[in-house]
């Protein structure tokens, strides 16, 4: 199993290209599945879980080409209606086929998901909105199997904010007879980009971004074209890891406007943040002032970037809250932050950190996607050397994370 070497102590200083969206590339690969002709996609970034969804495609009878980050699909000739356990059970984005399978094929046979351990991520929000739009659904032996002979335009309003239920029922009801509006939608800039994929493809949506979307069924998509937005959460990282190490780094094909919250935020820490249209510079020339984090869905401060604040804010000055209200189980990495010297403690979903001047290397074991980015700017902070077990969670969401520190001046090296 590879792990990462860190060896503390470096500020990272440079320019760094951010990678193309994990969270829009998932569901947009999926929007293949819509049509029969070709869908180009641009800016696909190379991770674990792109390559899982391709995959799976293929194995649905998806013709698929790659030349870098272009990707082109064609699922003109699909055999197989069926996402199977061994490859849902690594990643709970694909369930994202369902809606598009049962939309234009009246069928689909997708097995329950796995994913990160990080709290309840429940499936109903997508089984009641298809059963809404007309489908049959049954759950046995692990399986949900659905059917209709062509979905029909409901109104549906989410119990609680889903960006994938959002993202499943927006590309069902693309094809549904009729109109469909969603109510309490997830408004999330990764929602956006699937929209405007769809719309390429002769889709007619309004509304994405708000929280109530509108679509109204077309008989038939066409092929389209399309380039993933960048990565938010990677282009958080590394600023979060700029400014724990007192840096000076440029992100290039980065996007300042869907990251307000935490550019605030880190802001509110010392950092020195200068935008444009493509490109954001963060210096830290302190050390990091604490601040307080509480989690919620967008526009608000995102869950995908607590981790990563509550390492910097283990070597800040001062004290500081982290509330997490979106994964139950998402403290996970604070054991391990302990293992390097982090003073956290942990009531429910609130953690209080109270910065130390130091921390330590040690070895220490990532237990999901985010936590992993989090250990990692722990132990490029920490004195002497840190090792970063089970990196496959890394490889999952971040594309070349250790060539791309590298670049900025880590001391960082990927070791069996």
């Amino acid at each position: 199993m590879q792990k990462l070497a860190i060896q503390g102590g470096n500020r990272l200083n440079g320019e760094v290209r951010i990678s193309g969206a994990k969270n829009a590339a998932l569901p947009i690969l999926c929007a293949s599945l819509l049509t029969g002709d070709t869908l180009q996609l641009g800016n696909v970034p190379d991770l674990n879980d792109v390559a899982t969804m391709r995959k799976l495609l293929q194995q649905m009878g998806v013709a698929i080409t790659v030349n870098g980050g272009e990707v082109s699909l064609s699922a003109a000739n699909i055999d197989k209606l069926e996402a199977p356990y061994d490859m849902v059970k690594t990643m709970r984005a694909a369930i994202l086929v369902l809606g598009p399978l049962v939309a234009r094929f009246g069928e689909a046979r997708v097995s329950l998901p796995g994913g990160c351990a990080i709290g309840s991520r429940p499936v109903d929000l997508h089984i009641k909105g298809l059963q809404a739009m007309g489908a049959e659904i049954h759950i046995e032996h692990g399986y949900i199997h659905a059917q209709a002979k062509r979905l029909k335009g409901a109104r549906i309003c989410f119990d609680l904010v889903s960006v994938t239920g959002t993202e499943n029922l927006m590309m069902a009801a693309a094809l549904a007879d009729g109109v469909t509006v969603l109510e309490n939608a997830a408004r999330e800039p990764e929602v956006v980009d699937l929209a405007n994929c769809l719309r390429s493809m002769g889709a007619q949506i309004a509304g994405d971004g708000s929280d109530t979307i509108t679509i109204t069924g077309v008989d038939k998509l066409h092929g389209g074209s399309h380039r993933i937005m960048p990565d938010r959460i990677e282009s958080g990282t590394f600023l979060v890891a700029a400014a724990a190490t007192g840096g000076d780094i440029i992100l290039r094909d980065a996007r300042a406007d869907i990251l307000d919250n935490v550019l605030e935020k880190l802001q509110e820490t010392g950092a020195v943040i200068k935008t444009t249209t493509d490109t954001i510079r963060l210096q830290m020339n302190q050390r990091p002032k604490a601040v307080n984090v509480r989690t919620a869905p967008y526009p608000a401060f995102p869950t995908d970037m607590q981790a990563q604040f509550m390492a910097m804010n283990c070597i800040a000055e001062g004290s500081a809250m982290v509330v997490e209200t979106i994964f139950e189980n998402r403290f996970m990495h604070v054991q391990e932050l302990r293992r390097l010297g982090a003073q956290i403690d942990v009531e429910g979903n609130t953690a209080v950190i109270k910065g130390c001047a130091q921390l330590e290397g040690a070895t220490i074991m990532a237990t999901d996607l985010r936590a992993s980015a989090c250990l990692v700017i722990a132990g490029l902070v920490a004195q002497g050397e840190t090792v970063v077990d089970r990196i496959y969670h890394l490889d999952r969401g971040y594309e070349h994370i250790e060539a791309k520190l590298s670049a900025l001046g880590a001391q960082i090296r990927r070791v069996k």
